[in-house]
């Protein structure tokens, strides 16, 4: 007999509510008051920060206040993201023991392979990309990521509906050359939409029903509708009156001169090639790296697939983790190679040895 696992759908929230329910819901299947869930859920526009971030880091704060973009922190660790009405959340709550294994990896690979499966029935190629992405035909349609408290993984996605990548790059702390109209028209060539894939936005219910079709078959469970549990309410209540206020959203507070923003060009016989490393000194991270330069690159999208995964990765680990990203890819960059782009990121960490 098939296992029943439970569907929520909290619609459209402000942030501080969403995260709440993260913090409710993973509390609850930890300690195994609740059963395994999918949670729909959607944001009112809201930026919200990496648990170890600082807003002033990460964020144009100005922008955020004058277009009424909320701001808060997650529970979970990783990069500022930007969410609002145009994309639908989605999270599994689950036991270790319902996913075979515990490598997040593997996890993600599972996890993402059969929602890409949900949103091909909609009519779409969507495919998984590592680590953490899905890409319809090149172009990301949905991020996720994951995370485990004790024996229970939180693990989160998103599904782009009618995006525009514009207001997210607005709402982050970028450098101005990645606002240009030629670089937002660059972005959005990398990033694909539903409505834009199907010629009209999907119904928001169909879509579910979609997603939740595949994750019961991945599991080979059954999905009813269903409520928050006394418990969950009540963990909820208590999370939502810790973290709907400024000491929680500004738990760290760290001024931009404190992330340095490092700089390095350097010129090779294929081209010119100027990196921007937006460096976290105290946790030895790369929390951002920007490319640009005169070399050339086929396919287009491999810098900012290298951008990607290069986000929050060991300072001291650049040549593993750049020689890694290029192994599994055919690329042609015309005589530039992987070990030219580790050491102008190198040279770029070298200014702040000599600073320090």
């Amino acid at each position: 007999m098939k296992k029943t696992w439970r569907i929520l759908d909290t619609g459209l929230r402000r942030a501080a509510e969403n995260i709440a329910f993260n913090r409710a819901l993973l509390e609850s299947r930890q300690a195994e008051e609740a059963p395994s869930t999918l949670r729909f859920l959607r944001f009112t526009p809201s930026a919200l920060l990496g648990f170890h971030q600082s807003a002033a880091q990460e964020l144009n704060l100005d922008y955020c206040r004058a277009h009424s973009v909320a701001i808060q922190r997650r529970i979970t660790g990783g990069g500022a993201i930007y969410f609002d009405e145009t994309q639908l959340g989605w999270e599994l709550y689950l036991q270790r023991s319902e996913l075979g294994c515990t490598d997040m990896q593997a996890i993600s690979h599972r996890i993402c392979t059969a929602a890409a499966r949900g949103i091909q029935t909609l009519g779409v190629n969507a495919q998984y990309r590592p680590r953490n992405d899905i890409e319809v035909n090149g172009r990301k349609i949905s991020g996720t990521g994951g995370a485990f408290d004790g024996d229970a993984l939180m693990f989160q996605g998103t599904l782009l509906l009618q995006f525009d990548v514009e207001k997210m790059l607005r709402v982050l702390r970028i450098p101005a050359e990645k606002l240009s109209d030629k670089a937002i028209a660059s972005a959005r060539e990398r990033v694909a939409n539903m409505a834009e894939l199907l010629g009209s936005p999907p119904e928001l219910k169909v879509v579910q029903q979609h997603l939740a079709a595949a994750f019961a078959a991945e599991f080979d469970v059954i999905f009813t509708p269903g409520e928050l549990t006394a418990q969950e309410q009540a963990r909820f209540d208590l999370a939502l009156t810790e973290i709907d206020c400024d000491d929680w959203v500004y738990l760290q507070s760290h001024s931009e001169t404190e992330r340095p923003v490092l700089e390095a060009t350097m010129k090779f016989p294929a081209g010119l090639v100027t990196v921007r490393v937006n460096y976290d000194q105290a946790r030895g991270r790369l929390q951002q790296v920007w490319f640009s330069g005169d070399f050339f690159v086929s396919p287009r999208r491999t810098i900012a697939d290298l951008e990607a995964a290069l986000r929050d990765s060991d300072a001291r680990a650049v040549r593993h983790n750049v020689a890694a990203f290029f192994a599994t890819r055919q690329v042609d960059m015309l005589g530039l190679c992987a070990d030219d782009l580790s050491a102008v990121i190198e040279a770029a960490l070298a200014q702040q040895a000599v600073a320090s």
